[in-house]
């Protein structure tokens, strides 16, 4: 049904005059060449201050957007058990890779992205689906003009269906405890607020061990999460 509607949209639009009609099917054919290894040029600047803070900054960004998309969709699949991802290391391991192999091809950064439970919403449940949508942004490379007429105005609709799907998720939280109820919110609030699923889950990683700590459930939080909110502590105030 997503997909019906970006494409009537799409039509409407045209029809009505606020999409341009694309002058032709076909565009110019792909090419690497002004971008393919551009990234190994800089190697030799990768360890200055400056940029070490760039590469810290992006580690967390990356890392905490991923796994808080994997969280949203396995758990929307029913994959995820006992609060566990299986096979997690593999997912980030190719989210990973995905993002090295953009870097040296010159695109913009390939990462794991909460739109994708759209997809597990019609069925999508293993990785072949993925296979195929890659292969379909493959031949979409040769019909940009095309592609070019699906405007923000139109996917704005299907992105309010996914996060309606996200918000589904919700009632699995424990309502009922404080200590829960604050850093849930605030992180649920602040990642539209800043436009960052990481801004939004490091405000949760420090809020849930101090909220613990004001209700006196010290040993109710395991020790990492202390560690994870004191980083993200050290990301606020150094970083952003």
């Amino acid at each position: 049904m997503v997909f019906y509607g970006i494409v009537i949209t799409t039509i409407i639009g045209m029809i009505a005059g606020l999409i341009q009609i694309p002058s032709s099917i076909m565009g110019e054919i792909p090419s690497l060449e002004s971008t393919f290894g551009i990234v190994f040029s800089h190697l030799h600047e990768i360890f200055t201050p400056e940029l070490l803070a760039v590469i810290f900054t992006f580690l967390f960004v990356a890392f905490f957007d991923t796994a808080g998309a994997l969280i949203a969709i396995t758990s929307q699949a029913g994959i995820m058990k006992d609060n566990k991802i299986p096979n997690i290391g593999r997912a980030l391991l190719a989210d990973s890779s995905a993002g090295a192999i953009g870097a040296v091809l010159g695109t913009s950064t390939p990462a794991t992205s909460v739109e994708f439970s759209a997809g597990v919403a019609v069925g999508g449940r293993t990785g072949f689906t993925s296979v195929i949508i890659a292969a379909c942004f493959l031949i979409a490379l040769f019909f940009s003009p095309i592609i070019s007429v699906i405007t923000a105005e139109v996917t704005a609709p299907a992105l309010i269906i996914v996060g309606a799907l996200m918000a589904m998720e919700i009632s699995k939280i424990n309502w009922g405890k404080l200590e829960i109820v604050i850093p849930s919110f605030i992180t649920i609030i602040m990642m539209p607020l800043t436009s960052s699923v990481a801004t939004g889950i490091g405000l949760g990683f420090v809020l849930y061990p101090l909220t613990f700590i004001a209700q006196r459930c010290f040993k109710e939080v395991h020790p990492i999460m202390y560690v994870l909110g004191l980083l993200f502590v050290l990301y606020f105030a150094f970083i952003v």
